[in-house]
């Protein structure tokens, strides 16, 4: 998270529009909810007004759209044809998901398309498209706002048009508050980046970070086999979660209390169980997990049923590593993975010579 010091710093920079700061920080407008690079020529807003992010993409998730006038997504002086007709494409449908035939009809090469967005900002085409939408939905859990602020917010003069467009993102539409069973979404801001937390009254159901791989699906999925309506607010358990998350990143806590819910077969409960039994600041390997299920045969199962859990951080499947001593993989990406093993050891070690 960027600090207040910096924050204050990155808005005299922008004030300034000073080119040095090109690249190291975007600024999200409240009042237009655009995103703009350092030295865009627009009128600037109050500082109250402004959320600073390192990358474009943190800017997309957060809900904000490139501005027109500075073009946050091209290079200061050149704009590639590709990249211009992808980025207006997206943005008069953002809620699209992008399929090959898609980037026939405008004549462009799918891979051509990857190849420029990750040259350009760190990030490929689809991954953009993804962040994009996935932003709409978040605005929405964010804020927890009324369906009719929501839709004007976002752009929608229809309501059908805003109620489908919910739908495809989150799965279930934003008036199914008192039909079955209902989880509510949030978003909790943590260090390593923003979190989306589902829960009901009662258990923590998912947690993960924002930019996941596959978080729309696995969203789609939760709520298909709960068969609830999935709508922006609070309860309990997420409160409960948001607490102990600053407490375990502040290093004064490396377990969780937060009742879960755990959505998987016996055999994945049985491994997860295993990630939970690990303690903070130590790893295990896949091969050592199955060894202590009794199944030696079966890593390639354990590292499925890891890969599978949706309770980030809480039940510790970034605490796995390979046999060689490699981190592996990991949902929330590597970079993650190994400050989350190198913040539990430090802490760990720390106790031990007090």
């Amino acid at each position: 998270m960027i600090s207040a010091d910096l924050k204050e710093q990155y808005y005299e920079a922008l004030v300034a529009k000073d080119s040095e700061y090109e690249g190291l920080f975007y600024v999200g407008v409240r009042t237009t909810g655009v995103f703009c690079r350092p030295t865009c020529p627009a009128r600037k807003p109050k500082f109250e007004n402004c959320e600073f992010y390192e990358t474009a993409q943190q800017a997309l998730l957060a809900s904000y759209r490139p501005c027109q006038r500075c073009r946050p997504l091209s290079h200061p002086n050149q704009v590639s044809d590709v990249v211009r007709i992808l980025v207006e494409a997206v943005e008069k449908n953002p809620e699209k998901r992008w399929k090959e035939q898609d980037f026939k009809a405008l004549s462009i090469d799918e891979s051509t398309a990857r190849r420029q967005f990750k040259k350009r900002f760190g990030m490929t085409f689809v991954e953009y498209a993804r962040a994009r939408r996935m932003g709409l939905a978040l605005k929405n859990i964010r804020s927890g706002r009324t369906v009719i602020d929501s839709q004007l917010s976002t752009g929608y003069e229809s309501s059908s048009g805003f109620r489908d467009a919910f739908s495809r993102i989150m799965g279930a539409a934003p008036t199914q508050v008192d039909e079955g069973h209902i989880l509510k979404a949030s978003w909790i801001d943590t260090r390593l980046g923003p979190m989306m937390a589902i829960a009901d009254e009662e258990s923590l159901y998912l947690l993960e970070f924002v930019d996941r791989r596959g978080l729309e699906r696995e969203v789609e999925r939760l709520r298909k086999r709960t068969k609830s309506a999935i709508v922006p607010g609070t309860t309990a358990p997420i409160q409960s979660i948001e607490r102990e998350l600053n407490e375990y990143f502040q290093g004064i806590r490396t377990a969780f209390d937060t009742p879960l819910f755990c959505l998987g077969t016996p055999f994945q409960k049985r491994v997860w169980e295993q990630l939970m039994a690990i303690p903070a600041g130590e790893t295990r390997s896949y091969l050592e997990i199955a060894n202590a299920l009794g199944k030696p045969t079966a890593c390639r199962a354990v590292a499925q049923a890891n890969g599978a859990n949706q309770l980030a951080i809480v039940i510790p499947c970034h605490r796995v590593i390979n046999a060689s001593g490699e981190l592996g993989g990991y949902g929330g990406g590597l970079t993650r993975k190994n400050w989350l093993l190198t913040h539990e050891k430090q802490k760990q070690g720390r106790r031990k010579t007090e």
